[in-house]
């Protein structure tokens, strides 16, 4: 797959060194050539660097691996050269107090797609610090990390499940495009647990046979001991 990258920071640099280890086609774009250059030399084999727009034109996905705002008007300058590609969002707008800059408006994922209408946007990576995205592979207690998807495009959204795939994860639906609020929601939650709190935020969600309840002999064995 021709992959291209939007930005040179921690999240292009640990899901691109995936992805070429997948054997994938990589660009990696940059306002800086510099940083550029210096984020293929890390990562090694045959992964190119080049401008914005150049890394947009090569990829049949694209990475904007921005932060949000600045992603807004980059893809807005770019929305030709991503005419009917799949534009993978992985961005959290979450502001001072771990509130959510876009409140009350559309999802960041929503603002790319208001940006360049052509192109199918996809939401995902958005739940994990970069360094969970650098482990190899992310698996915790023997399960791999389990990686939500958000999008419209049936064939976009094959592609990005390869590419969690890829990062040895595992993906998971979760709905269409208009859900990615919902992603970037708790994903403010998930930070505010672990930096204001100090929590667990996996420990907030009981197992997966518990998510509509224990069965009803385990409720009355329950209440049987208090009696």
């Amino acid at each position: 797959m021709r992959i291209g990258v939007l930005g040179t920071g921690n999240m292009a640099d640990a899901l691109a060194t995936h992805w070429a280890r997948a054997g994938h086609e990589l660009t990696i774009g940059g306002r800086d050539a510099h940083k550029a250059e210096r984020l293929v030399a890390r990562i090694g084999g045959s992964v190119k660097p080049g401008s914005l727009r150049s890394a947009a034109e090569s990829g049949q996905v694209v990475l904007a691996a921005l932060p949000f705002g600045a992603a807004t008007a980059v893809v807005r300058e770019l929305r030709t050269a991503l005419e009917g590609k799949v534009l993978l969002d992985c961005s959290n707008p979450v502001g001072p107090g771990f509130g959510l800059l876009t409140e009350g408006g559309p999802s960041a994922a929503q603002h790319l797609a208001a940006a360049a209408p052509g192109a199918h946007v996809i939401k995902a990576f958005n739940l994990c610090h970069e360094d969970v995205w650098r482990m190899r592979p992310p698996v915790f207690d023997g399960r791999p990390l389990a990686v939500p998807v958000c999008g419209d495009d049936e064939s976009g959204l094959a592609r990005v499940r390869e590419l969690v795939q890829d990062v040895g994860c595992e993906p998971v639906a979760g709905g269409g495009l208009e859900r990615a609020g919902l992603l970037e929601a708790t994903a403010a939650l998930f930070i505010s647990l672990w930096v204001g709190e100090g929590a667990d935020a996996q420990a907030i969600a009981p197992p997966l046979a518990y998510a509509t309840g224990p069965s009803r002999q385990e409720t009355e064995g329950g209440a049987e001991a208090f009696r």
